[in-house]
């Protein structure tokens, strides 16, 4: 280990579909957060956990600070977003290159005052063709706040993510490492399967139903050689259900399929998937219903 090994919090923050979740997946070199080009897709915290020889990096990945309160699950994934901050080592605060909006205010309004140095990743810079139509874009950001650095990135692209690592290594502190060498995540087994499932549910069906599904596991087998899960997708009225299911079950025995693939990749093993859909009423604007359908903050 080096002699100023360094460790600790970093929190992706941003509004939704900045692409903090597509950074955090390329940091780390593996999926642990679930992608969309939904908003909002991310709705829970997570952790993912790189470890280099001189430095552990532990970045939250945190649900887009949005406008929208008024139901109870929006107001959970702000809560979310906005509690752990005081607790973080470094902030990342995630924008796209050459588009800032009402929301970015807010975010950025949410970080005003915290003791902890800000970053920010200008993200989605591959979409840009002449770099030099970036540089104004630059200088309007760094007159919003004084950010430790302002890194230009693209997270799909893996572009300067070095330099962005970097410069977050910069602000850690020295530390041992808070997580062992081989962690990827904090989060359990079941949780990371209930997220691909989801992941997989909102991407076919991401038209018809934005945010009125959710996903449960009802049982989790794991052997050396084979995981069975059983599952079952929340919708809040009967003809969502139709939809889910599809003509013939087609539609439920794609997602099935999808998420079982990526669930045998993310575990190296045979995976056994099995979903059920069934209707919950008015889960999403239900704080009692979310907390029994996970939304926690301790949720692991």
């Amino acid at each position: 280990m080096s002699d100023d090994f360094r460790s600790g919090y970093i929190a992706l923050v941003g509004r939704p579909n900045v692409g903090k979740s597509t950074l955090l997946n390329h940091l780390i070199g593996q999926k642990i957060s679930i992608t969309t080009r939904k908003p909002q897709t991310t709705r829970h915290r997570i952790l993912g956990i790189k470890t280099t020889p001189d430095s552990q990096f532990v970045y939250v990945d945190t649900p887009g600070i949005h406008h929208g309160a008024g139901r109870a699950l929006h107001r959970y994934l702000n809560r979310a977003a906005r509690s752990i901050l005081p607790d973080m080592q470094v902030v990342v605060f995630v924008v796209e290159a050459r588009k800032w909006t009402s929301e970015d205010d807010l975010v950025l309004e949410s970080l005003r005052g915290l003791a902890v140095p800000i970053l920010a990743a200008v993200n989605k810079i591959d979409r840009i063709n002449e770099k030099a139509q970036l540089l104004p874009f630059l200088e309007q950001l760094g007159q919003k706040h004084q950010f430790a650095a302002i890194v230009p990135i693209s997270a799909l692209k893996s572009t300067q993510l070095e330099e962005l690592e970097a410069a977050i290594r910069q602000h850690l502190p020295e530390s041992l490492p808070l997580y062992p060498d081989d962690a990827l995540t904090d989060k359990s087994s079941r949780f990371v399967a209930t997220e691909f499932i989801r992941e997989k549910v909102v991407r076919n069906l991401s038209a018809e139903l934005p945010y009125s599904t959710t996903v449960e596991i009802d049982k989790f087998d794991e052997t050396d050689t084979l995981l069975r899960i059983y599952a079952t997708i929340y919708v809040e009225r009967d003809n969502q259900k139709a939809i889910v299911i599809g003509k013939n079950g087609e539609m439920l025995k794609r997602i099935g399929q999808q998420a079982r693939e990526d669930l045998e990749r993310f575990f190296d093993k045979k995976v056994f998937l099995e979903t059920w859909v069934k209707v919950k009423s008015g889960w999403s604007d239900d704080e009692r219903a979310l907390q029994q359908l996970g939304y926690r903050d301790d949720t692991k």
